[in-house]
């Protein structure tokens, strides 16, 4: 399967699965030729837990992938996630030699932004740009070229611990793949859920995954802020767990098929079967019930996300609205409980911007898979898909390097 510009293949490494999304990158877009899935059991919380168990799951996911794409894999866009993760913004200031900005400039004040203090321990995945200003005319995405004689530049970083990282990166190496690059979830479920309109307007994108819940925030076409709640669907499988005293595969079959986070809209008569613990006899009880104990957790976490909105100051930000995306949103009531705990127009984000099997992955749950394929493409042009990317731990190593020299 050759296509004009290669193939992508981006690689969600969740809490509950392991998504492999393929895309063929053509002159007009990006056409999604193949897709696997398989239960995620090495991971929590974002965090690998399991090598063994996530390398199976991963190359499961992969020969699915595979077989339906008719090729080989073997370079995949890997998203990262995690309580771990921690996001801040930064300025730098360069002085522009020869009164036009030039591409040095640019990578000058950059560089000058990005020199803080980062802990050893931690490494940093993202350096995104989110404006620049030359001579105090503020509002500048491209500055290259332009007259002036100070150039200044804010950007976004976000880090991660050096750790997980690199257990992401062994557990796609053992099985038989290189990584091309890490991609925090949310930025790349923004490449497939958010439209133009509404980075540039404002907009809050949350992923409610299983394991985690990620915030990011849009304002002017480029990230303001993000943050990463070790919080999600898995919290409610396991309230469900233990208040219907069923086990927890149970309670997710449960949850999947008859969840609300609406007690008020579910009838007094309608019941559910529960399956007991060791064998005992199913029980009937009332639909409610499990409405009554969804509910409370869906808003704690919502709460908790808009106390971090509030927290980073960007509760003026989102003037276009809540976009929620990740397989827990598929939740019934979660756009109502959104919209009463942020006062802002809500909506749930599908995969958008692809051709090709879109009846496919046209749900929530493959966002941030699709959107580390269009990030690939986006990002990464040339970068051919059967062409081996190295040692990603020597590249690491060059790019700390390198950061550490520039602040020294």
């Amino acid at each position: 399967m050759q296509g004009n510009g290669g193939l992508i293949v981006g690689l969600d490494i969740g809490t509950t699965k392991i998504c492999a999304v393929v895309g063929e990158a053509n002159p007009d877009g990006i056409d999604i030729v193949g897709i696997g899935t398989h239960p995620s059991i090495g991971l929590r919380k974002g965090v690998v837990v399991n090598i063994e168990s996530t390398v199976n799951s991963i190359r499961r996911a992969v020969e699915e992938a595979e077989l339906m794409a008719g090729c080989e894999i073997t370079a995949v866009y890997v998203g990262i996630a995690g309580g771990h993760i921690t996001g801040f913004n930064s300025h730098g200031i360069v002085a522009v030699k020869g009164n036009e900005v030039t591409q040095k400039d640019i990578e000058r004040v950059i560089n000058a932004a990005r020199a803080v203090a980062i802990p050893p321990d931690r490494e940093v995945i993202h350096v995104l740009p989110q404006e620049y200003i030359v001579d105090e005319q503020a509002g500048i995405h491209e500055p290259l070229g332009m007259s002036g004689v100070r150039l200044e530049a804010k950007i976004h970083i976000v880090t991660a611990a050096v750790t997980s990282a690199q257990n992401l990166i062994k557990c796609a190496n053992r099985a038989g793949l290189d990584v091309c690059d890490i991609v925090l979830q949310s930025l790349a479920s923004s490449e497939s859920v958010l439209n133009e309109e509404e980075k540039d307007l404002g907009v809050a994108l949350i992923d409610f995954g299983g394991g985690t819940t990620d915030l990011a925030i849009f304002k002017g076409r480029s990230i303001k802020h993000s943050s990463v709640l070790a919080l999600g669907g898995n919290n409610l499988t396991n309230d469900i767990s233990v208040g219907l005293r069923t086990p927890m595969a149970e309670a997710e079959k449960i949850k999947i098929r008859y969840g609300t986070c609406f007690a008020g809209t579910v009838g007094k008569d309608e019941t559910i079967e529960v399956a007991g613990v060791s064998g005992h006899k199913l029980r009937t009880i009332s639909r409610q019930i499990l409405a009554e104990i969804i509910e409370p957790r869906v808003e704690e976490i919502f709460d908790l996300v808009n106390r971090e909105i509030y927290r980073a100051r960007a509760e003026d930000m989102p003037t276009s609205g809540v976009v929620i995306t990740g397989g827990s949103c598929l939740l019934e009531g979660v756009v109502d409980i959104a919209e009463a705990i942020f006062s802002l127009p809500t909506r749930i984000g599908m995969p958008m911007g692809i051709r090709g099997l879109v009846d496919v992955v046209n749900n929530p749950m493959y966002a941030t898979a699709v959107g580390l394929v269009l990030y690939g493409g986006k990002f990464q042009p040339k970068k051919k898909f059967r062409i081996r990317d190295g040692n990603i731990f020597n590249r690491v190593l060059a790019r700390m390097k390198k950061w550490t020299k520039d602040i020294i």
